[in-house]
């Protein structure tokens, strides 16, 4: 049996960027953090020559042909892997809520994979892998973000070249900063769960139409994340909260998915209760509400509460995907 895990994660600026329709023409930059909530698959030999899958359904097919699950089938075929597999995924968060959960749940899956081949490879070889799979091979009009946090974890910096290169470097800021950081983040759920794809369909067709609104709105939002490293690595974590609020502004431009009526009031309420900036956690329309909040916490817990969101605690996370078991 073999149990493997990959983290979530929370994006901290130049979100959008990440996509081919973008960065192809552009470059991507963003940076973004991993956190303690994890998408789990366990895998292990099947007493028959056929597969037994459980997610949010259960399959038993005689091969990786016949997988309804779009992501199981393709990293299936991808390792080469036909039948013979028990296969289980656990998640600590509900999928479409805009922590990076489909990427997650891909990354591990790979990783376990491999693993019951006997095969190591470079953390860098398993995002590609994952995107490939949701990109290239099934479609989705999604980024490369999710799939290299959930595989590196930590909080890094994301540059991507025209070429799709993601160069991936750990953002250096001050212990004491960084503590603080964590301390003044907090997630709030929405109880609204939205497909990431249908957001960011639209953004994604006026970025290949080169319509100049989305690639200039992205262009802001991308010196936004280099504002925000450089805020970050200096530890002026004020700052870097007013750039999240100049951020969301941007990103509201992008479609009119992004956000809606209940968003703007809890949004403006969160503000109201001594937020500095914040914003809809992935492509947007609902799942996590993040606010950077330094001061007057409880006052903040309770204007969210008041309104029926409910806050999930977390921490940073900095292993990235892990074989927690392995026998």
């Amino acid at each position: 049996m073999i149990i493997a895990r990959s983290p979530l994660r929370i994006p901290l600026g130049g979100g959008g960027t990440d996509l081919s329709s973008y960065y192809s023409t552009r470059g991507g930059a963003l940076c973004s953090v991993a956190i303690n909530k994890y998408t789990y698959v366990v895998i292990k030999p099947y007493f028959f020559d056929r597969l037994l899958l459980s997610y949010s359904k259960m399959e038993n097919v005689e091969n990786a042909g016949q997988v309804e699950q779009p992501i199981i089938r393709e990293a299936l075929k991808m390792t080469g892997i036909k039948s013979g597999l028990e296969i289980y995924s656990i998640a600590d968060m509900p999928s479409n809520t805009g922590l990076g959960s489909s990427s997650s749940f891909a990354v591990s899956l790979l990783h376990g994979l491999h693993t019951f081949k006997h095969e190591h490879l470079p953390l860098q070889t398993l995002a590609e892998e994952a995107c490939d799979i949701e990109i290239k091979r099934l479609g989705e009009p999604i980024g490369k973000q999710d799939q290299y946090l959930a595989a590196f974890g930590g909080i890094v910096n994301l540059d991507i070249s025209r070429a799709g290169k993601v160069d991936v470097t750990p953002m250096a800021i001050q212990p004491h900063y960084l503590n603080q950081l964590e301390k003044s983040l907090f997630l709030f759920y929405t109880g609204i769960r939205r497909s990431a794809s249908e957001v960011l369909a639209d953004q994604d067709s006026a970025a290949k139409k080169k319509q100049a609104p989305v690639l200039d709105t992205l262009d802001h939002i991308k010196d936004i994340g280099m504002k925000i490293r450089e805020s970050l690595g200096r530890g002026e974590l004020d700052r870097f909260g007013e750039l999240m609020d100049e951020h969301w502004q941007f990103k509201k431009k992008l479609s009119s998915k992004v956000s809606n009526s209940d968003i703007d009031k809890w949004y403006e309420a969160g503000k109201s209760a001594g937020a500095l900036g914040g914003k809809i956690m992935g492509a947007g329309g609902g799942g996590f509400l993040l606010f950077y909040c330094p001061d007057n916490a409880q006052k903040l817990r309770a204007a969210m509460s008041g309104m029926g969101l409910a806050e999930m605690r977390f921490n940073f996370e900095y292993e990235g995907t892990k074989i927690i078991f392995n026998a």
